[in-house]
């Protein structure tokens, strides 16, 4: 389904409310502005498979871009609003975007876009004039409203985070069907299955828009007729506040987001009514188990995990309730079928570290203009399994316990040491507010292991809080996977979704 079979049914629902300002767009608002924008995407020639671009903030517009280009038949590329103009423009440009649609918050980068894409056809700007764009709303106001007979759906085409290198595009094939025919097998019936989402749902969506879980969710939340409640930036108490004054029902974190909230005064946290939430999905790195345990010993068992990627090549899911029984897992297969291949591709038996793939019938998804990349994805000899570099085991029972990317493991004595594991001993450590873990420059030896670390408030940085900080590691871990010294650092490098960008910290460190 899409927004326009509930504008029909319930025209007055909300399809987004920002939970700050509680600004709402109801379906007969995003139907209508999703029909205009489409008309003139369209009158500008923009043909199914083409690519409009979004620069945006978190604000209802999101949504309405969004559905615009799922009922033309277009590919939507949001981009990361943090990105300077050089960044964005290359995804954009990479993207092959006829259409970009900018927002007028994002006016200082936005304004120094039209210059770099030259290939770029329209430029709307919605919020504000930018310079280089013209106005969204008089663009929407001067559109036809009318509902073209073939509304063939489209697809996001999103870049991956960068955390290991340059972004790449993940493209997916379009879809074979309408906008308003079931989307059999699709992450929307997924999620009915899974999470119970449907029209009386209210969803909490606390992360950037443009990142692929948010912007997929919240438009399976408007495909089922539901509400989407949207943080304008993350804050802990404020999304805490926001659960108990919309009622929210289900909601999606990232564990640095645990973090924060278990981190506030017990004061705050006893605060607010949390009752209404049914589901609390987390994803997008794994977290560390005294943190998983902390949350549902707070909220209760709501918490569902899942493990995927952009890619889309599979997902697993576990409950609150066998998580507890296999704590640390991220679950069984839901999507695909898991199995663990070692550097040659063979499998590898219960218990060995390997890395994970999902297994498919089929895969429809390229890295765009990148073919060498998109074979790595692939097993060397079966087609159907695909892998974005995890490493991982499986457990007798089949549930999958991940350890790192390959990409960070450090070999040191020849040894394999996976950062995640150490940065997990210290994610509540009282005086550590965030912590990374990489390999250091090699020796002899291999790599040794380094840590930086950002102090908590309070927290004094020097040689007495490092030595707590390395002994607190040794009370948990092997001694040779505690780090050899820690670095005090102002801030590390993450993307908004709270994933480390290892690159940057290698590069950082390589002298």
């Amino acid at each position: 389904m899409y927004p326009g079979v509930h504008a029909a049914t319930a025209p007055d629902r909300p399809a987004v409310i920002m939970s700050g300002s509680g600004r709402t767009l109801t379906y007969r608002e995003l139907d209508d502005r999703s029909l205009r924008l489409a008309d003139v995407l369209r009158r500008r020639g923009l043909r199914r498979g083409d690519v409009v671009a979004l620069f945006s903030d978190n604000c209802p517009e999101v949504s309405e871009v969004y559905w615009a280009a799922l009922r033309s038949g277009l590919y939507v590329c949001a981009v990361n609003s943090h990105l300077g103009a050089e960044e964005a423009a290359y995804i954009i440009d990479d993207s092959g975007a006829r259409a970009l649609i900018s927002s007028a918050a994002l006016a200082e980068v936005a304004a120094a876009l039209p210059e770099r894409l030259p290939r770029v056809e329209l430029l709307l700007a919605h919020g504000g004039a930018v310079p280089g764009h013209g106005d969204y709303e008089r663009a929407l106001a001067a559109a036809s409203a009318e509902r073209p007979a073939h509304q063939p759906a489209g697809a996001d085409l999103l870049y991956s985070s960068g955390t290991t290198g340059r972004p790449k595009g993940i493209k997916p094939a379009l879809p074979d069907r309408e906008v308003d025919e079931p989307d059999e097998g699709g992450l929307s019936s997924l999620l009915q299955q899974a999470f119970g989402f449907g029209p009386g749902m209210v969803y909490l969506s606390p992360a950037p828009a443009y990142h692929s879980a948010p912007l997929r969710y919240c438009g399976s939340v408007q495909a089922v007729g539901g509400t989407v409640v949207m943080m304008e930036r993350f804050d802990p108490a404020e999304a805490l506040r926001a659960v108990e004054r919309y009622r929210v029902t289900h909601s999606q974190w990232v564990p640095t987001m645990f973090v924060r909230m278990l981190k506030l005064d017990p004061e705050v946290r006893a605060r607010h009514d949390l009752s209404s939430m049914r589901v609390a999905v987390h994803a997008a790195a794994p977290c560390p188990v005294d943190v998983k345990r902390a949350m549902i010993d707070w909220w209760g068992p709501v918490l569902w995990e899942y493990y995927a990627a952009t890619e889309g090549i599979g997902m697993t899911l576990i409950d609150s309730a066998r998580w507890l029984d296999k704590p640390g897992s991220v679950g069984t297969g839901l999507l695909g079928e898991l199995r663990i291949c070692d550097d040659d591709g063979a499998e590898l038996p219960a218990g060995e570290v390997g890395t994970v793939y999902f297994a498919r019938d089929e895969l429809t998804f390229e890295y765009l203009g990148d073919p060498e990349k998109t074979r790595s994805a692939r097993h060397p000899e079966h087609p159907g399994w695909a892998t974005v570099g995890d490493l991982g085991y499986l457990d007798e029972d089949g549930y999958l316990f991940l350890t790192d990317r390959k990409a960070f493991m450090i070999i040191s004595g020849g040894v394999n040491i996976y950062p995640q594991e150490v940065e997990n001993a210290l994610a509540l450590h009282p005086e550590v507010a965030d912590v990374a873990v990489w390999g250091g420059p090699p020796s002899a030896r291999g790599y040794a292991v380094k840590a930086g670390g950002r102090p908590a408030p309070g927290a004094e940085p020097g040689p007495e809080l490092a030595e707590r900080i390395l002994r607190h590691v040794r009370d948990r871990l092997a001694h040779y996977k505690t780090p050899r010294s820690v670095d005090f650092v102002d801030a590390l490098p993450r993307t908004p979704t709270g994933k480390l960008v290892k690159g940057e910290l290698k590069k950082r460190y390589a002298s």
